[in-house]
This record gives structure tokens, sequence and C-alpha cells, in this order.
């Protein structure tokens, strides 16, 4: 049967990209893992496809498909770069929505065996992870020299803790384990992760009932609060990307600081469909060296000159503006159906656990992406997959809840 052959074999595929998209991705050096367990994920799905009687496809999955189509053939007709520097853009801004929509639709289910071997190995990992936080106390250069950077360390925990709380029974236990896991992150000294902090631990214990998550006076008070928590501890990086002038004392801030200004102006003179594929704030945009960034004057910004343009894709949002008004509806439209559907199956099965878990892997996201292009990393890729086995098992849950109902009657 072709979900035995999918529970089998995605549980070794959800490992191996854990270790090698998260935990050993800069150690290691191989910064195209990512792109290599996409291409045999999409293999994964069309086999999965193919072996169904129906060849189901997800109607949402079909419409990105359409959009990035139309912006494929956009980017093409105002040739915002080069064909390959299209395609290669193509590919990277591809990559979240397929790992999402490839396992929302295979539905791979963990059985409690496998969970208990994960919980396992998530626990050793961390344990392994600790003295590095610990050591960095005196030396700070540690997380350099093993992971490349500190965003690093924080990410790695941020996944072993979500993934440990996705295996457990959800008890107070857990959710304590849970949080004792995520505090090696602060180790980081990311003011990222401080935020996601605060939104982690305040969500898992406050919002541990159904009947909490509605809106109400007291959810939007406390909603709020948390809200101010997360600006609170990162209120230096925000004042610095959103508020102040920057004056160039740190390069890679400045970078980013004209990064979002610019993309304002980019979402006003390539209105509405934006710049196109591979023309701003990605990768593609700095390995094909855009015009973009002659044209705005950001070509003498360090970072982001054609011969050293490291810090081109070191943020998500403004890369949005290669999408216009439009494709800012659209992302957001994607993330509207995505916590719908969590929010319903929350609604017919009142299985809390997998609903916060949902919020908190697409909080870290959203929060990451300020500083980081997170979406369409190597990070990202793992948590959108982590996001359709969230929410294929609220939807596994839901059908096992009416085949038992129907049973009854």
């Amino acid at each position: 049967m072709i979900q035995d052959f999918v529970n089998k074999h995605f549980y070794s595929f959800f490992i191996a990209s854990l270790i090698f998209c998260v935990l050993l991705y800069n150690v290691i050096g191989f910064k195209s893992a990512d792109e290599l367990l996409g291409l045999l994920l999409l293999v994964f799905y069309i086999f999965f496809v193919s072996r169904c009687k129906t060849w189901p496809f997800n109607k949402a999955f079909f419409i990105t498909i359409g959009c990035f189509a139309f912006y494929t053939a956009y980017s093409f007709y105002i040739k915002s770069n080069t064909p390959a520097g299209i395609l290669t853009d193509l590919i990277i801004q591809m990559k979240p929505y397929l790992a999402f929509f490839a396992v929302y639709q295979m539905m791979p289910r963990f059985s409690e065996n496998q969970k208990k071997l994960l919980k396992i190995f998530c626990l050793i990992v961390w344990i392994l992870l600790v003295p590095i936080g610990i050591y960095s106390l005196a030396n700070p250069l540690i997380f350099k020299a093993l992971m490349e950077h500190p965003t690093n360390y924080a990410a790695s925990a941020v996944c072993l803790s979500l993934v440990y709380l996705f295996c457990s029974k959800y008890t107070t236990r857990d959710k304590f384990i849970f949080v004792l896991m995520l505090s090696i992150g602060l180790f980081s000294g990311r003011s990222k992760f401080y935020g996601f902090f605060v939104l982690a631990t305040c969500f898992v214990f406050y919002f541990n009932d159904v009947s909490r998550i509605g809106l109400n006076f007291k959810t939007i008070i406390i909603s709020i609060l948390i809200l101010l928590g997360i600006c609170w501890v990162a209120k230096e990086k925000l004042e610095l990307y959103f508020i102040q002038t920057l004056t160039g004392e740190e390069k890679d801030l400045l970078a980013r600081f004209v990064l979002y200004s610019t993309s304002i102006n980019i979402f006003t003179d390539y209105f509405p469909f934006g710049s196109g594929l591979a023309s701003f704030a990605t990768h593609a945009s700095g390995l094909y060296y855009s015009d973009i960034y002659t044209k705005y004057g950001l070509d003498g910004v360090w970072g982001l000159t054609r011969g050293g343009w490291y810090f081109v894709a070191d943020t998500y949002y403004p890369s949005l503006a290669q999408f216009g008004i439009v494709g800012v509806c659209l992302f957001i439209l994607f993330w509207i159906y995505l916590f719908q559907k969590s929010f319903v199956f929350l609604n017919k099965t009142n299985i809390i656990q997998y609903f916060v878990i949902f919020v908190l892997s697409a909080g870290f996201l959203f929060i990451e992406n300020v500083a980081d292009a997170s979406f369409t990393s190597n990070r990202g890729f793992f948590i959108m997959m982590f996001l359709g086995v969230l929410l294929s098992t609220q939807k596994a849950k839901y059908q096992e809840l009416v085949a038992e109902q129907n049973e009854k009657e």
C-alpha cells in the first residue's frame, strides 16, 4: 500500500533533512543539501501521486504553481535578469512551497515507536549542543568555528525542541522539557531568538486549552502583551532596521537597512507585479548580478557590490518586491490558508498540541525573516516540511474521529 510506503520512508527522509538541512548544514559545508533533498522530495511526491488511483493534487498547490508560472513568464518578458538567473531564483523561491504541499499531500504518519526514537535522538543531540553554548560564554567565537554563525546554533535548538514537542504526549512535563531545550538558544545572543523564546514560552503554557484559542477580550490582551514582549526583547534590531538611520559602523546592518528602504521604492516603481525573479534581495540576484542594484545606487553599498554581494540575501521580506503588491497579497493569502486549515482541524478535533506547534513553527519563520532569508533557506525547507507534517497529522486525526463516529452509527 502506497501510504505504508510513505510512512516508512518519509520518516528516514525527515530525519535526514533535520540532520543535513539544520544540524550539520554549516558544519559539513555542503550548501546544496536542501536543493538535493528538495529534488528527492519532488521525486518522492511524483511517485506517490502516480501510484494513487485518483492521481490527487492539492488545488492550492496548483494555484501556487500557476502563480509562479506567471511570474516566470513576466520575468522573462521584462528581462529582470538572465535566463539562468530567473530559473535559479524560481527553484529557490518554489522550494518552501514544494516542501509544504508535497508533505501535506502525502500525509506521512509517524508510529509511536518512531516518535519515541525521534525524541531520544533530539535529546541526545541537544545534550551535545549544551557544552557548546556554555563554552560560548567564555569564547563566543566557538559558534563561528563549529557552526559558522550563532544563528545556526539557535536554529538547531528551535528545530530540535519543536520536533521533541511534536513527538511528545504534550504533558506539562513535556512542555517544561521543551522550554529547557529551547533555552540553550539564548547562548546565541540573537535578538530574534529572544523574541521567539518569549513567544514560545508564553504560547505553550497559556494557550493550553482549546477554549483559550478564540477572539475574545482576554485572548486579545494576552496576545498584545506577548507581541509587546517580543518587540521589547528585539527592540534594538527593530530600531536599527525600521526607525534609526544607520551610520555605517555595522556594515551588514547597513546592507539590510538599504534593502528594506529600497524595496519600498521598487514596490512603487514596478507596480503591481514587482521587478521580477532574480532582480532584488535574493541569492540569484547577486550571483547573476541584477541591474536593479545599479539603478538604485546600491552597487556601492558594502555587501551589495558586484564583487562582494555577501548580504544581498541576508533578509527575506525585501525580496517580496520582486513580486510586487500582488505578490505580497498572494504571500499573505498563502499563510491565511495554512492558518485557516490548522484552525479548522483544531475545532474539529479539539487537539491543541499540533495547532500550538504549528503557530510556533510559523512564528519562528516570521521572526527569522526580518533579518534572514529563512523562508527560502535550508532551515526554511525543513520548517515548511514540518508544517506539512503538522497539518497532515491534524487532518489524519480528524479523519480518524469521523471514521469512529461512522462506526458507532
